[in-house]
Formats: C-alpha cells, structure tokens, sequence
C-alpha cells in the first residue's frame, strides 16, 4: 500500500501528514451498539467497515482488537468499526432500490465501504510528537443528526457534506443536502468528526457527542484553537463514502415533480440528518505511533494489507431481512419525510 504525494492531488487538503486507507464492507444490517446497544434489531439499516468483532453490544471495557479476528482495513492493525446509513433510490411508483458503494480513488478494488481518514496535521508544518492525542480504548462518537431535516439544523454540525462526483476526482461543490440533478460518477457522503476532546470521558457521554467538540474558532485546518472545556487535540476523523448513483439516472424512474430520488435508510429525503458513527478499535499504541510519526499517506510503522485481503473479511448479518432487489418499503418499514436540495453558500 504505497502511494507518492502526486496521485492524491486534489483528493485532501493541503496538509502535511494524514492517514489514508480503504475499509472494505463488513456486513450491512440493522444492528447499532452505540444508539441501540443490547437491541437485536436497530430502527434502520447501517453499513459497518472494520474489525469483524461489531455486534449487538460492544462493551468499551473490552478492546475490539482483543475480539476481532480479522478487520476489512489497508491498516492491519485498525480494528475499529465505522458506519453510516444506507442510501436507497426511491423510484416514481415508491418502490426502493439500495444503491451500491464503489472504490474511491486509488481503492477502486475494494469491496464497498470507505475511505478513511485520520489527520494529525493541523495547518503547516510537521506535528509536534504528543501533540495529537489518539483516541484511546474504549473511545466511540457519533456526529450527526439523522432526526435533522432542514439546513438550519444540519449547520449545527461542520462539514457533513454531499460532493456530486463529475468524475472520481471531483472534490470542489460540496453540498448540505443531496444534489438535486444526476451525477455523472456518483455522491460521495463527507463525513468529518469534530477533533477536540473533554480529555476525561473515555467511554463515551449520554449523547454519544458531548464529550467531543470543533474548535472554538477558525476550523482544524486552520489551525482553530480547542475550546476550554474540550482542551485535547484529537485527530480528524473523516469518511468518505461513494455512492454509485449512475445506475439511476433514467429520470423516467425520479419523482414526477421533477426532486431527487435518494434517501436514507432512516427515512430522510433531504440528505440534512446525514450521520456517522465511530468505535475506536486500534491494536495497542498503533494509532498513536502513527500520529507521532507524521505518516503522509504511508506508515511504515504499521502493518499494512492488501485491498484483497480486506475483501475477504466479512460478517453474516445477524438481522436477517430482504435489504435487496425492489423493496415495497425501507427495511424496518421506516417512513419517508422532508425534501432535499439545499446547497451551501
């Protein structure tokens, strides 16, 4: 897993060290052990990367690297597990479709999932080393909304975005709610965690939020100082998740009044409760190596994988239900609100 600086232009910010890797799909269910935990069944349908230790409850005491067996990660060591609702096309008779995920650039052998990122960097220059915290056992957060359903509400939250891909390249037009017109290489959902901590609460807060905040000013690439009362620097987290959306651009199947035909599995038409969630699962001080050696891209302090052999990391859904084909409703029979197309200004 090498790449040189050039064949990620355009794809970051300008930034001097990152963590860029693929996580391959893991399971696609309705399961959530952050919003749900202990519940069988969740109210809609997520898709998990990661350590193939997720399941119905993950208790933070225990390492999900000391439970895994294998991880769908490039980073060997990442046992962690992201997720995100699903994206559904919603055809003119009301039928639903799930719509596939596809490689992000450099990843296009993966098997769905995403791409993450974790960013020590802050503005310019090389990280002081102890100067990012790693999130550390038992860490998880949520960032996001989905009850959210107009732009007022979704700017609580900074850089939760919508990118309507021209081409794989595409990384400029970021937008709050879905796009409105079909694009020509498909959505990719941005999905950026807030990067300062309480500093105190390892386990989580009530909310899944609170014990995390964004800069008090300015943002992390600029370099914003942390609040008061979240004073620890932690790295962005972000997702980037593409959404093969060209396989629906017959406009004779989208809504007669001419709206955009994506929802979320949750039941949001306007792509504004777009959310994520996080389990930290790294295998001992990996992370922290990482982020004190200013890996670009590269780490070789980690132990890396092939694409492939991520692929082959897969769990049985434990909820077992029809998520494919034509679909009379959404799984778990989640109901349809709110209408999208808001960009940002």
């Amino acid at each position: 897993m090498r790449w040189t600086k050039f064949t990620i232009v355009g794809l970051v910010p300008s930034i001097h060290a990152l963590l860029r890797f693929s996580c391959s799909q893991l399971v696609v269910e309705r399961l959530d052990p952050l919003v749900n935990p202990g519940e069988k069944v969740s109210p809609h349908l997520h898709q998990i990367i990661g350590g193939n230790a997720f399941n119905v409850s993950m208790d933070p005491t225990i390492a999900p690297s000391d439970q895994a067996t294998c991880t769908t990660c490039t980073f060997a060591e990442d046992f962690s597990n992201y997720w995100t609702a699903v994206m559904f096309f919603r055809a003119r008779n009301g039928t639903f479709k799930r719509v596939p995920i596809k490689g992000n650039v450099n990843f296009e052998q993966s098997q769905g999932g995403m791409t993450v990122y974790y960013t020590p960097t802050l503005a310019n220059g090389a990280v002081k080393k102890g100067s990012v915290t790693a999130f550390k056992k038992g860490f998880r957060m949520i960032i996001g909304n989905p009850t959210y359903r107009t732009e007022a509400e979704a700017k609580k939250f900074r850089q939760l975005t919508y990118t309507c891909l021209k081409d794989s390249m595409t990384r400029t037009g970021e937008t709050l709610a879905f796009p409105t017109q079909p694009c020509p290489a498909g959505i990719m959902v941005n999905v950026r965690f807030p990067t300062c901590w309480d500093g105190t609460n390892l386990a989580d807060s009530p909310d899944h939020m609170s014990h995390v905040a964004y800069p008090s000013s300015g943002t992390f690439e600029s370099n914003g100082p942390c609040p008061s009362t979240h004073p620890v620097k932690i790295p962005q987290l972000f997702y980037e998740v593409v959404w093969d959306t060209t396989k629906f651009k017959d406009k004779s199947l989208w809504p007669e009044d001419g709206s955009q035909p994506f929802v979320w599995s949750f039941g949001d038409a306007t792509g504004l409760g777009n959310h994520g969630d996080y389990i930290f699962g790294w295998k001992g001080d990996a992370l922290q190596r990482a982020m004190d050696n200013n890996c670009n891209i590269n780490c070789p302090t980690l132990k890396s994988q092939s694409i492939a052999e991520g692929n082959k990391c897969i769990q049985q859904q434990k909820v077992s239900e029809n998520i494919d084909g034509w679909l009379s409703e959404l799984p778990g029979g989640m109901m349809v609100t709110g209408l999208g197309g808001t960009p940002i200004a």
